[in-house]
C-alpha cells in the first residue's frame, strides 16, 4: 500500500504512525469506530472477490464497511503500509452445539512487534483493541475481558459473558496464511443457505459508550451496557445507514 492517507481520513485517525503498540491499539480503535461490520453486498447479490485491492476500494474510496475477509484482508494492507509485520491466521468460530467451525471460517491477523499481538476489526462486536498474544492473561477493556488460551492444540480467544464465565468467540492456529487460502470460503458465506450471513443482513460498529447495530430493520442500540430496540421503515432504516454509517445504497 503505496499510501495510506487516504486510509487514515477514512477512519479518522490523526495520531502517531510509529509502528509499535501505541499506535497499533490507536489505529485499531479507530477502524472499529468508524468502518462497519456489514453484510450488505450478500443480500443485494453483489460478488466479494478475496483480492486486497477491491477491499481497499469499497472500505477507503465507497466508504463501506465489510465481513471479516475485508476487514481485516484490507486493515493487514493498511498496517504493512505503515511498516507493520502482519501475519494472516485461519480461524473457526464456533458452531450453535459448541463445535468448532471449518478451517478459513474467519480471517484474523497476527501483528509482531516486540511481543506479538492479535489484531481483529473485522469479528463484530468484539475486542476494541488488539490483545497481546498471550496465554491465559485476562485482558480488559472498554466492552469487557478476553483472554487467549491453549486447548486442544488450538490457540482460542475467549471473552466474560453476562454471568462471569468464559465464552469462546473463535479458535486458531499460529500457521501463516496467504489471502488466496480465504477464497473458497469467502465464496461459500456469500452462497450457502447454511452461512449465517445469507440468512439476515447487518451493519453494526462500535460507539464511545457502546454500539450501534442494524439488524435487518431493527435498530439496536447499547450505552454503557443498556440495550434499546427499534422497528424500522424502510425509510428509516435507509436514512440511519446514511445518517450512522455513512452509507448509500
Amino acid at each position: 500500500m503505496d499510501d495510506v492517507r487516504p486510509y487514515l481520513a477514512r477512519i479518522a485517525y490523526a495520531g502517531s504512525m510509529v509502528p509499535n503498540a501505541t499506535t497499533l491499539r490507536g489505529l485499531h480503535r479507530a477502524h472499529m469506530m468508524t468502518v462497519p461490520f456489514e453484510n450488505l453486498d450478500i443480500a443485494r447479490g453483489r460478488e466479494i472477490v478475496c483480492d486486497e485491492e477491491r477491499f481497499l476500494q469499497k472500505i477507503v474510496e465507497q466508504r463501506r464497511g465489510g465481513f471479516c475477509y475485508e476487514m481485516n484482508g484490507a486493515f493487514a494492507a493498511l498496517l504493512r503500509g505503515l511498516g507493520f509485520k502482519v501475519t494472516l491466521f485461519s480461524a473457526r468460530v464456533p458452531r450453535a452445539d459448541g463445535s468448532p467451525g471449518p478451517e478459513f471460517d474467519h480471517l484474523t491477523l497476527r501483528v509482531d512487534l516486540e511481543s506479538p499481538w492479535l489484531a481483529d476489526v473485522g469479528f463484530g462486536d468484539s475486542f476494541l483493541e488488539p490483545l497481546r498474544l498471550e496465554l491465559g492473561t485476562e485482558q480488559a477493556q472498554d466492552g469487557g475481558s478476553f483472554r487467549i488460551v491453549e486447548e486442544g492444540g488450538s490457540l482460542h480467544v475467549e471473552r466474560v459473558d453476562a454471568d462471569g464465565g468464559w465464552k469462546r468467540e473463535y479458535s486458531f492456529s499460529l500457521t501463516p496464511r496467504q489471502l488466496g487460502d480465504f477464497a473458497a470460503m469467502c465464496h461459500y458465506h456469500q452462497t450457502s443457505p447454511e452461512s449465517p450471513f445469507t440468512h439476515k443482513s447487518i451493519c453494526s460498529r462500535a460507539t464511545p459508550d457502546g454500539r450501534i447495530t442494524l439488524a435487518e430493520r431493527k435498530l439496536i442500540i447499547t450505552r454503557n451496557g443498556h440495550r434499546s430496540e427499534a422497528a424500522l421503515t424502510d425509510a428509516e432504516y435507509e436514512r440511519t445507514l446514511r445518517q450512522e454509517f455513512g452509507i448509500w445504497l
